[in-house]
């Protein structure tokens, strides 16, 4: 297992502008545009992630604490470091290492499949930081490639974007389905389910993977009832003996009437990426029904990960 780092020590600032240079802009977070920039007093690069406070009557948005509190706590060599917050002008601004590029920049940049290694040690990388969040109670709910940075220095691989994440209990709770991007999101959520767990993170795991083994988006739907069909016509229609239950959940339509047979693994992955225990270990992650998937501290063990060391 990945190692702890030290606790991180957050310094409130006044005026975030007085110490911080933009740059350029890189992206946009769940709820803030994310910049690169130059920390003046450091010397060194960072990820500065703006939430406009101006937009909101009640003062500093529910997203933007539940984000602080949760990375306050998560302190791991694959969870990105949020080293300072910053106030000021109206303007609540996040302060993270900064990583020049994602995942998925990261596959898009590259010709050809990556290199088997790549993919086993990547996928390594993002079990390890999605175990230490579930052993301390955080669901991420939004894992997809561009929420995955990436450092080829060093070659390492950081879970990013906690805007969506929440802290859970072991009782069950009704929790929102606005979560996940469309591609990664599991059935029981699409299907209306609001009672979900860490089995929730391990679908867009699942869907990670098979994109880094095979270069391409497994499910790239372009509504909830196309996603639906993408994964029925790829994993087969689920059934009661399967995934008890799923007939009776609120989405599950009646015109939902079709009946998929699964593919074959080798229809479904064809790169040469997709050895036997690499198709094993994303069966397992892929199961329909939540309890029967892998969790990440179980599939961190999984013999493919040994496979031609």
């Amino acid at each position: 297992m990945a190692m702890e780092l030290d606790a991180p020590r957050l310094l409130i600032h006044d005026n975030p502008e007085v110490r911080y240079t933009k740059i350029k802009k890189v992206g946009e977070g769940t709820y803030g545009v994310v910049y690169k920039a130059l920390d003046k007093h450091q010397g060194q690069h960072v990820a500065l992630k703006k939430i406009r406070l101006d937009c909101y009557d009640e003062g500093i948005p529910s997203t933007a604490t539940r984000e602080i509190a949760i990375l306050r706590n998560l302190n791991h060599e694959n969870v990105v470091h949020l080293m300072h917050i910053a106030y000021g002008n109206n303007k609540l601004v996040l302060v993270f290492e900064y990583l020049p590029e994602d995942l998925k920049m990261f596959m898009d940049g590259r010709k050809g499949q990556l290199e088997p290694h790549i993919v086993k040690d990547f996928t390594r990388q993002l079990l390890c930081g999605l175990a230490y969040c579930h052993s301390h109670r955080v669901l991420h709910r939004d894992l997809k490639p561009q929420n995955l940075l990436i450092d080829r220095q060093n070659g390492k691989l950081k879970l990013c974007d906690f805007g969506l994440a929440r802290s859970f209990n072991l009782a069950p709770a009704v929790l929102t389905r606005e979560v996940v991007t469309l591609w990664y999101r599991p059935p029981e959520i699409l299907l209306g389910n609001q009672q979900y767990t860490t089995h929730a993170d391990m679908w867009p795991s699942g869907c990670i993977f098979a994109e880094m083994l095979e270069k391409r988006p497994l499910f790239p739907g372009d509504a909830e009832i196309d996603q639906l069909f993408r994964i029925f016509r790829t994993m087969g229609t689920p059934t009661e003996e399967i995934w008890p239950g799923c007939t009776q959940m609120r989405d599950f339509k009646p015109f939902i009437t079709t009946s998929f047979r699964a593919l074959p693994y080798p229809k479904i992955l064809t790169s040469t990426n997709s050895t036997p225990l690499a198709v094993d270990l994303l069966n397992r992650m892929l199961q329909y029904e939540p309890s029967r998937r892998i969790s990440a501290r179980d599939a961190l063990q999984h013999p493919y990960f040994w496979e031609n060391l």
